[in-house]
């Protein structure tokens, strides 16, 4: 995959170029974006396969590729090693963050890491109840030590199971939007991980696995600007999402609110 040139999402040929500071610009249409896109259709567990799907929903940024890998370690290597300077990752399932974070990890001295999820991902292949490794995630970047707990904040958590809930208790993760300042105190730059299932299942996206009382896409927005407004954004990526084309406008100004 090579990230110096990307399909234009609107003239559909591949003539969107890599420019200075992230940004893109089709030389075909004229058109200019700010990001990236890099689709990630792989769902590390049983089922999952509406997250597939929805990895190839339209967004509106160039397609720089996609990644498609045998082992959850091979997709992690073959992400990190092919980001776009500033890039929009979607999946699947949350594990679509893990290579994200990883390759970004190395560009920066100290990176920030918001994790928006109705859920942990903190369980490990010994505490979980399901065995699906998209319940891991975040835990596998904590635990690598690619992210420290101190710059990193769970926003919207709201099921957790017993062995998530004594993780944070051992090692103080941050958690809840109040907590999004301090985790970004000192660093160079933040990833954003954003699995929908945070949003509220009555509001304008539709969720995987959704979970009652979450938060109006508006109060995300919110929140999502506010991070922008701290730090500069490394990437962003969008996991957990039903494959359902709808989504495509709510997810655009999620999007729009990172500075994307």
């Amino acid at each position: 995959m090579s990230t110096l040139r990307a399909r234009c999402p609107d003239c559909r040929t591949l003539t969107a170029v890599s420019l200075a500071d992230g940004e893109y610009e089709c030389h075909s249409c004229g058109r200019a974006f700010l990001a990236g896109l890099v689709r990630v259709p792989r769902a590390w567990g049983d089922g999952g396969e509406e997250m597939i799907e929805a990895a190839f929903l339209p967004l509106p940024y160039p397609e720089a590729g996609v990644v498609e890998e045998e082992t959850l370690t091979e997709q992690n290597l073959a992400l990190a090693a092919s980001l776009p300077e500033r890039p929009l990752v979607l999946g699947g399932c949350c594990c679509a963050h893990v290579g994200a974070v990883e390759g970004l990890a190395t560009r920066y001295d100290r990176l920030a890491l918001v994790w928006f999820d109705a859920h942990g991902d903190l369980n490990t292949p010994e505490t979980s109840p399901s065995g699906n490794q998209w319940g891991m995630p975040l835990r596998m970047l904590l635990d690598s030590g690619t992210v420290a707990p101190g710059d990193t904040v769970l926003v919207g958590a709201r099921n957790l199971d017993p062995p998530e809930r004594e993780f944070i208790a051992a090692t103080g993760l941050r958690c809840g939007e109040e907590e999004v300042a301090p985790a970004l105190d000192g660093v160079d730059a933040v990833y954003v991980a954003f699995d929908c299932d945070v949003l509220d299942p009555a509001d304008a996206i539709s969720a995987y696995m959704s979970e009652p009382g979450g938060l109006a896409v508006a109060e995300a927005e919110r929140i999502l600007a506010t991070v922008a407004a701290t730090k500069p954004v490394a990437g962003a990526g969008l996991s957990g999402l039903a494959a359902d084309p709808a989504n495509t406008p709510a997810l655009t100004r999620l999007c729009a609110a990172l500075g994307l």
